[in-house]
């Protein structure tokens, strides 16, 4: 064998040698994840690695965080920022001593976060996961907070596809240890519930718990909702400011604005006076643009089901409402109801407000609310009635009837099985069939569909 094969088979056995300790490290990364215990194995063969990394073996201990890890190591913080960042190759070499040290950090960032232990959880536990989900975020190039919170920034790799991959599964792990701990302790705590990162499941704790809750626990728990609510509002006008607008008003003539000239038609209607010796165009007539659309003043009614399998169309709904009800010219009103109905029409500009009425849980009559909605109808075919629920009722016959009595009047009836940000929703089937044969269907899916159905009416 000469010295250059020599050479070449040494290096293949240096590269195999660290190619086997990163997938040591990542295997033992998965079996902590899927299995609380250790492997004895794994455990010995990863801490040999670690230390042959010159790394602490702090690293491998899971009831560390990565803060603790990184003040008594202070070398190892700017490892930590951005290291889940995928690097470019420099022409096409890998460095398989780099992607190890990397494993056995991001190992640590990973397993910190999500595998959490099972049982009673204390503000302590809270607080080092907090602090571990956000060096996670500033690994993967975020701020901390922005996934959980759903507002990664970046391009569509290192932002917004994380985000949605990542983000939905922080926050409900964050919302799981809330509820292990106890709410209202997280919330008696001001810097706990300062650092809590707004989420659907989390909102639906403090909607059901809020009548429970006083002084300071009250005050923050108001604090958290309102944060929601203010995030999901801006996302939703947006939606509704892109959604289409309604049809032109051609009934009324054009403004003769210069921003309202047409100027192709113009041109091609002057075609026939133009000078070919002067080699100019005289127009006799300009032709506008119409621009305004029907503003004829429309009454939206939202009927919700605020029972358990629905908080999150309540919330997404109370909101969207408030987004109509500031349009010029639209009527809404909004009505809650399980078992009993409640007309939260004088709160539907605030839909902070609104929430803090609601009282999730309990069975669903929809009769009751149909009492109340029923006589809003003044004018029907300047309404429409948006009804949103799963539609699991106890008088089922009934008050279908007096929803097709309802569609008859000549009103727009718009039945919503779910108005989610992710779509997901069950109808009753029974339901879902006489809709359809109404010529009413279901509408169950993302929430721009709704937004697209009620612009075009009340556009």
């Amino acid at each position: 064998m000469t010295d250059e094969t020599s050479h070449e088979a040494s290096g293949h056995e240096a590269s195999d040698a660290l190619d086997n300790r990163r997938q040591v490290l990542y295997w033992r990364l998965l079996a902590r994840i899927f299995d609380h215990e250790e492997q004895a194995g794994l455990e010995s063969v990863s801490l040999a690695v670690v230390e042959d990394l010159g790394l602490p073996p702090a690293l491998l201990d899971p009831d560390a965080s990565v803060d603790s890890v990184v003040q008594r190591h202070p070398e190892l913080a700017a490892e930590f920022d951005g290291l889940m960042v995928p690097e470019p190759e420099e022409d096409g070499v890998r460095d398989r001593a780099a992607e190890v040290r990397r494993a056995a950090l991001a190992s640590k960032v990973l397993l910190n976060v999500f595998a959490a232990r099972p049982g009673t959880v204390t503000a302590g536990q809270l607080s080092r996961w907090q602090s571990d989900a956000d060096r996670l975020e500033r690994a993967l190039g975020c701020r901390p907070g922005e996934l959980r919170g759903g507002r990664a920034g970046g391009g569509p790799e290192t932002g917004q596809e994380i985000s949605r991959e990542i983000g939905p599964e922080l926050a409900a792990i964050e919302g799981d240890l809330v509820h292990r701990m106890h709410l209202r302790e997280v919330l008696a705590d001001p810097h706990l519930a300062a650092r809590l990162t707004p989420s659907m499941s989390l909102i639906e704790q403090l909607l059901r718990d809020k009548d429970n809750l006083s002084g300071v626990a009250l005050a923050n728990a108001k604090a958290l909702i309102r944060r929601y609510v203010e995030q999901l509002t801006e996302v939703l006008r947006t939606q509704v400011e892109k959604a289409s607008a309604g049809e032109l008003d051609r009934s009324v003539p054009p403004k003769r604005v210069f921003r309202n000239l047409d100027l192709d038609r113009t041109i091609w209607k002057n075609l026939t006076n133009y000078s070919p010796a002067e080699e100019r165009l005289y127009v006799d007539r300009l032709y506008y643009r119409h621009t305004g659309r029907k503003t004829t003043p429309q009454r939206l009614i939202v009927v919700v089901d605020q029972s358990g399998s629905m908080v999150d169309s309540m919330v997404n709904c109370t909101i969207l409402a408030s987004i109509f009800a500031g349009l010029p010219k639209v009527d809404v009103h909004l009505i809650a109801y399980d078992t009993q109905a409640l007309d939260l029409t004088p709160w539907a500009q605030d839909p902070f407000e609104t929430l803090l009425r609601t009282k999730l849980g309990g069975g669903t009559d929809g009769t009751v609310a149909m009492a109340l909605a029923q006589p809003k109808i003044a004018e029907p075919r300047d309404t429409v009635v948006v009804w949103i629920s799963d539609f699991y009722e106890w008088r089922s016959q009934e008050l279908f009837e007096s929803m097709a009595a309802v569609h008859r009047s000549g009103a727009k009836f718009i039945p919503v099985g779910s108005v989610t940000s992710s779509g997901r929703g069950s109808v009753n089937p029974w339901f879902r069939e006489r809709f359809k044969d109404l010529g009413t269907p279901v509408i169950s899916g993302h929430i721009k569909k709704l937004v697209h159905e009620l612009k075009t009416f009340l556009g």
